[in-house]
Parts: structure tokens; C-alpha cells; sequence
């Protein structure tokens, strides 16, 4: 008879790719047998794909959950077995610094120890390519291909040197922004900044790079994240809304902002010095301004299908064409790969830029936020708001996540979006349909619906835009009740 402890209980899931790398529960799925295996296997793949640049070195760095980088060191030593060089990152590093090593070394790619923004139980793997930005999923399917063969080990294996990720990249991101106009309003008192880094490896990113403090919050190491989760969220963040709304009822001068970090520095998200929370559903028409019209910058904005309209209006109004894709950066870094881009974004925080490597970088767009409020004179509200007037946009956004009975509910919801496409959303006309990624309605009144699955579990989300609040909620409601009357 089964016990408690029977062996049974502790079978992984299968190892899957996902978006952006590969997840699971630590111990359960995510062990340091795995881990040796996938990154040993990914190593070879990565000289398969990339090895043409001569290069023998894999980057191997890691975040700051719960025993990255003894996972870390493992995948190390797995790689370096399998006869490749490894640079181990001395320290816990923003993913995009791993990605921006990859490049600058002329590396083979880069393996980093990360689950991003998951809760604590989580662990995962990312594979980054020799460009500078995650493999597309064609290369991670030759990794899961391999599984069944085991860790490669070379007859004679690699080497393996410490080193610090963060000098180069810190040089990197200041090379690119007017850091003496962000450090002079910092010093004069006319900028003040709040940083809410999530226990995450974006902790001590703003001092390394600026060469002084600001006010950083959650920059303590927490492997169990407050109970909550590394993500940029309103219900994640009550000790940034409680420090920018006591400044702001002080009455204290000058502008505030803030910013929020996922766990591995690779989404944003923000804060108006009143304490409204802004997601990079605003933050990204204000770089697209800030980008074109103080920078200089030109090049095609991509934004993924569930974009607010904001960025398509904002980019009109400066004459940006605008590329929709599916949702995950994997497209739109591909994108970036094929022609010239001014900026890549999409909704949930992954924010990257044609003049960068083709990879989200929440510290890259924090700087030109903070670039953007020194020069305007504005706040994030400010200039939101700004932009409203100048584009008569109206628009409010929400999104929620509705679990599914199980995957047999999900192909009865999908085969009805096919096959019975609802011409009517909310009593509102639909006027077109996209299907590049779940099915987006756009309805008369320009206001739209995003109605899309998970790829990996039996989850339906539902994503719009509209006028007001309200109206949002009334499509959103809409989806929940087609939802069960067809499940």
C-alpha cells in the first residue's frame, strides 16, 4: 500500500519549455539531477544553433531565490563536463545581464538560473542565444528532443571562471541614457525615486549604475517573497504605495516616481507621485514619446495583442508604423532580429529596444522613465495624461484569469471560438477578429476583447480595453458567462 512517502509523489512533470524557459516546484520538478541534465543538453544544442561565432563559453548565472546558485554552480559543472567553458556568475544578476553578457563576450548563450516571477515553490532554467535575448522555440524543442539521451560528458571537459556580471552591464545601460541629468535632480531634491526591487536581483541596480542611493525598498533577500510573489502587481506592493503616498501628503517638493521590478529584472512596472499604480500599459506610450521626440530615436513600435490602443494612438501621432504580435517577448524579439525597431513591449511588463539587445530589460527602461520625468518636468501621471489630451484617448484595462474544470473544457471553449466566432460582445457589435493568439474582438465602439488560453494548464484569460472601468468589466463579465454556457 502507498504511503505518504512513496516514491510515486515525488515524479516531476515532464520537463516543457515554456514561454520563456523552463519552471517548476523546487524539488518536485525542479532538482539538481534535472538541472544537470537540461543545462548540459542546452549547452550542446546552443553551439549547435550559434556555434558558427567559434565560441566554446556558456554564461551561467542565476537570481536570488531559494538556492540559485547551488542550482547555479550544478549546471556549471554539468556544462563544463560536457566540454564547454563556463563563465559562473560571482553573484545574483537582472536576467537581461546575463543576456547582455552572452552578447558582449561573444558567447555560445547563456543559461540562467531564474523563475522570474513566480512564487517561491518555483524554480526554472532560461536559455538565452549568442544575440543577446531568449532562443526561439525551435531551439528549445531540440533540447527537450535530446532528453532521452541523457547528460553529455566530453572526454575532456571545459573550465570554469568566476566572474561579475554587473560592471559591463551598468556601463552598458549608462552609455545609453543622460545619467548626469537623472544623478543632478536626484542630488538637487527636484527627483525623487522609490524602488520597490521585490527581494529580487534588480537589488542595488539603481546605486551600482547612478553611483548613489535612492530610496530602495524590498532590497533585503527573501526567499519566500513576504508570502507573496516577485511580481509587479498593486497587491504585491503596500510598502511602495504606503512611502510615495506618505511623501506625497507630506508635501514634500519636487517630483516622485516609482518604479517596481519582477523577481529577475526583466518586467516593470510604476508609480505617479500620487501613488497611482501604472502599468507598462502607460509606461510604454511614454517611452514611445520620450524615444522619438527627445531622443531622437526612430524605428518601428512593436506591441503584442493585448497593447493597449494608447501605444498605437501615441505612435501615430509621431508617425511610428506599429507591428501586433502574439503575446510573449519570443515574438517580438524575433521582430527586432528581422528590422529596425524603436521599442518592444507588452502588457504584463517585458519591455526591450531596438538599439539594445533584442531582450526585455526592466533597469534599461527604468533609466529612461527617469529620463523622460527629468526632462519633461512631468511625473508618470503627467505625462499620461498628457498624452491622453494630445491623442483623445479614453481608455481603461483590466485583465483576470478564470480557471478552467480541465483541459477538455478548454478544446469545447476553443472549438466554439472557431466555429461559432460571437459576432456580438456585451450587446456591442464586433467589427473585426484577430487570431494570431487566442481571439481578440474589437468592437464598434473601438473598445476590445481578448479571449486566450494557457498553453500549459487549463486556464482561460480574458483581457480589455475601453472606455471606462465599467465598460471593462461588463466585457470581461460577458466572457465569464460565455464561458459557462459553452463549458
Amino acid at each position: 500500500m502507498a504511503t505518504a512517502l512513496s516514491p510515486s509523489v515525488f515524479i516531476g512533470k515532464s520537463i516543457k519549455f515554456g514561454t520563456d524557459g523552463w519552471r517548476g516546484m523546487i524539488a518536485a520538478d525542479f532538482t539538481f539531477e534535472r538541472v544537470d541534465l537540461v543545462a548540459a543538453l542546452a549547452a550542446k544544442v546552443l553551439e549547435e544553433c550559434y556555434g558558427s561565432n567559434g565560441s566554446r563559453t556558456v554564461i551561467v548565472g542565476y537570481d536570488r531565490r531559494f538556492m540559485s546558485p547551488e542550482f547555479a554552480g550544478h549546471a556549471a559543472e554539468s556544462i563544463a563536463q560536457a566540454g564547454y567553458d563556463v563563465l559562473l556568475s560571482e553573484c545574483f544578476a537582472p536576467t537581461p545581464a546575463f543576456s547582455w553578457a552572452a552578447h558582449e563576450k561573444g558567447a555560445l548563450g547563456a543559461i540562467v538560473i531564474t523563475a522570474s516571477h513566480n512564487p517561491a515553490a518555483y524554480s526554472g532554467l532560461k536559455v538565452k542565444g549568442a544575440f543577446g535575448g531568449s532562443v526561439p522555440p525551435d531551439v528549445t524543442k531540440k533540447v527537450e528532443a535530446l532528453l532521452p539521451e541523457g547528460k553529455p560528458v566530453a572526454e575532456k571537459p571545459g573550465t570554469i571562471t568566476a566572474f561579475d556580471p554587473w560592471p559591463s552591464y551598468c556601463q552598458a545601460l549608462q552609455s545609453m541614457v543622460d545619467i548626469d541629468a537623472i544623478r543632478a535632480a536626484i542630488a538637487d531634491g527636484s527627483l525623487s525615486v522609490f524602488a520597490d526591487v521585490m527581494h529580487g536581483s534588480a537589488a542595488g541596480g539603481f546605486e551600482k549604475i547612478l553611483g548613489m542611493p535612492i530610496h530602495e525598498i524590498n532590497g533585503d533577500a527573501d526567499p519566500l517573497f513576504e508570502g507573496g510573489a516577485p511580481e509587479p502587481l498593486p497587491r504585491y506592493i503596500p510598502k511602495l504605495y504606503k512611502a510615495v503616498k506618505d511623501r506625497y501628503q507630506s508635501g514634500a517638493e519636487g517630483l516622485t516616481v516609482g518604479i517596481i521590478f519582477d523577481g529577475d529584472s526583466d518586467r516593470v512596472a510604476g508609480m505617479d507621485g500620487q501613488g497611482e499604480f501604472l502599468s507598462s500599459q502607460v509606461l510604454i506610450p511614454i517611452l514611445i514619446e520620450h524615444l522619438k521626440a527627445r531622443r531622437g530615436f526612430d524605428g518601428e513600435v512593436i506591441k503584442t495583442i493585448s497593447g493597449s490602443n494608447l501605444m498605437q494612438k501615441v505612435a501615430e501621432l509621431h508617425g511610428l508604423s506599429v507591428h501586433e504580435t502574439p503575446i510573449g517577448y519570443k515574438y517580438i524579439a524575433d521582430r527586432m532580429l528581422e528590422t529596425k525597431v524603436l521599442i518592444g513591449g507588452e502588457e504584463s511588463g517585458g519591455i526591450g529596444y531596438g538599439h539594445h539587445i533584442p531582450e526585455r530589460d526592466a533597469l534599461l527602461s527604468a533609466l529612461y522613465l527617469l529620463e523622460a520625468v527629468v526632462k519633461s518636468g512631468k511625473d508618470f501621471g503627467q505625462l499620461n495624461q498628457t498624452l491622453r489630451q494630445q491623442t483623445g484617448f479614453e481608455g481603461a484595462y483590466d485583465r483576470i484569469d478564470l480557471p478552467l474544470a480541465n483541459m477538455d473544457v478548454r478544446a469545447k471553449l476553443l472549438d466554439s471560438l472557431q466555429n461559432a466566432t460571437p459576432t456580438e460582445v456585451a450587446g456591442k457589435v464586433v467589427s473585426s477578429v484577430l487570431s494570431i493568439d487566442g481571439y481578440k474582438f474589437t468592437l464598434a465602439d473601438g473598445s476590445w476583447l481578448l479571449i486566450r488560453f494557457s498553453g500549459t494548464e487549463p486556464v482561460l484569460r480574458l483581457y480589455s480595453e475601453a472606455a471606462t472601468i465599467e465598460e471593462v468589466h461588463k466585457h470581461l463579465s460577458w466572457a465569464k458567462e460565455w464561458a459557462s454556457s459553452v463549458g
